[in-house]
C-alpha cells in the first residue's frame, strides 16, 4: 500500500488519480518501462480470465512521455509470450473515432500481415489478439435473452450457419465495454472484475480501496497514476488530451445522430413516395421535387394525412401550404 506522502500525521492522506481511459494516461500507465508486470496482469485478467497464461512481454510501441500522442496514435502493439512458449500479438485500442469498426479490423489484419517481410515462410507468422476498450456501448442488446452485464465479448471466426470455428488460434477479437460493467466496489470478485473496476473509477479514487490494493499490479498501476508522482506538464497534457477525446467523441456523436436523421428523413420520403404512385400513378418532377425538399417532420405530417387527400389536386394544394408556411 501507498505511504502518507502528505507529511501530516495521524490524518489519511487524500489522494487523486489521473482518469485512466484517457489516452495519454492509458499509455503511461500501462505502455511505461515499469509496466510489464502491470500489463501482464491486466492481459492475463482480461484474455485469459485471470489464468497465469502470459510470462513475459514486449511492448512494440513503448509510452513515450517527450511525445504528445494523437488521436491515431492511442493504442498499444505487444508481443506476448504464453505459458508454452507460443506468442501472440495483441492490439490495445482505447478511443473512439471515425469509422472505429474498420479502424479495428484493419489493425487485426495490419498486426497479422506486418510480420512478415516479402518472401518469408507462412508458418512463422504468430496469431494476434486485437483487444479493443470502449468508453461507449458498442453491441446494443435488442434480443432480452442478452445478459446486459456481459461486458467482454470474444471472437473468431467461424462459419456462417454451422458455427464450427475456423482460424480459432490465429486471428481473435476481443471487445471490453466499460458502460456495461455495473459492479460496485464490494460486489469485486475476480482479477478481471477489479481491473475494468479501476478503468472505470480510478479518477474518482481518494485512496486505494483496500480489495484493489490487495494486487500488487493494480497498486502499482495507482502509484503510477497517483497526480503527485507527475509532473505539471503531464498533467496538463492528460487534461488536453481528455478535452480533446470528449471533443472528439461529441463531434462523432453529433455525426452520427445527423446521419441517422438523414437516413429516417430518406425513408420517410420513399414511403410516401410509394404511397403516392400507387394512389395517384406517376407524378410530375416538380411534385417529387417539392416533397423531396420538405424536412423530416413535414413529411411525416403528409404520411399522417395521406388518406385523407382524395385527388392530385390535393397534393399540390397541401405541399403548397406548407411551402408557404
Amino acid at each position: 500500500m501507498f505511504s502518507n506522502t502528505s507529511g501530516s500525521i495521524g490524518r489519511k492522506a487524500i489522494m487523486k488519480f489521473i482518469n485512466p481511459k484517457v489516452d495519454y494516461a492509458f499509455k503511461k500507465i500501462f505502455g511505461s518501462e515499469q509496466s510489464k508486470e502491470i500489463l501482464i496482469s491486466f492481459l492475463n485478467a482480461i484474455i485469459y480470465d485471470g489464468e497465469k497464461t502470459i510470462k513475459d512481454l514486449t511492448i512494440v510501441n513503448p509510452f513515450n512521455p517527450g511525445k504528445t500522442i494523437s488521436l491515431k496514435e492511442t493504442y498499444l502493439d505487444i508481443k506476448a509470450v504464453l505459458v508454452d512458449g507460443s506468442i501472440v500479438i495483441i492490439e490495445m485500442q482505447m478511443a473512439r473515432m471515425t469509422a472505429f469498426n474498420k479502424r479495428v479490423a484493419y489493425n487485426l489484419s495490419k498486426a497479422y500481415a506486418n510480420q512478415l517481410d516479402k518472401g518469408e515462410n507462412y508458418p512463422l507468422l504468430n496469431p494476434v489478439i486485437a483487444l479493443t476498450i470502449t468508453d461507449f456501448i458498442l453491441f446494443k442488446n435488442s434480443d432480452d435473452n442478452i445478459n446486459k452485464d456481459d461486458y467482454i465479448n470474444k471472437f473468431v471466426f467461424q462459419e456462417e450457419t454451422k458455427k464450427f470455428k475456423c482460424l480459432e488460434k490465429e486471428l481473435r477479437l476481443i471487445f471490453v465495454e466499460l458502460p456495461k460493467f455495473k459492479k460496485s466496489l464490494s460486489e469485486l470478485e475476480s482479477l478481471t472484475d477489479k481491473w475494468i473496476y479501476f478503468l472505470q473509477e480510478a479518477a474518482s479514487f481518494d485512496e486505494i480501496p483496500e480489495n484493489l490494493g490487495e494486487v500488487a499490479e493494480i497498486e502499482q498501476a495507482l502509484n503510477i497514476a497517483n497526480f503527485i508522482n507527475m509532473s505539471p506538464e503531464e498533467l496538463e497534457i492528460v487534461e488536453n488530451r481528455g478535452i480533446a477525446m470528449q471533443d472528439e467523441r461529441g463531434r462523432i456523436t453529433y455525426a452520427e445522430e445527423v446521419g441517422e436523421a438523414r437516413g429516417r428523413h430518406d425513408q420517410a420520403i420513399a414511403l410516401i413516395k410509394l404511397l403516392i404512385t400507387q394512389r395517384f400513378g406517376e407524378v410530375s418532377e416538380e411534385i417529387n421535387s417539392q416533397i423531396e425538399g420538405l424536412p423530416l417532420a413535414d413529411v411525416e405530417d403528409l404520411v399522417k394525412v395521406f388518406l385523407s387527400l382524395n385527388s392530385l389536386v390535393d397534393l399540390e394544394s397541401w405541399l403548397q401550404e406548407r411551402l408557404q408556411s
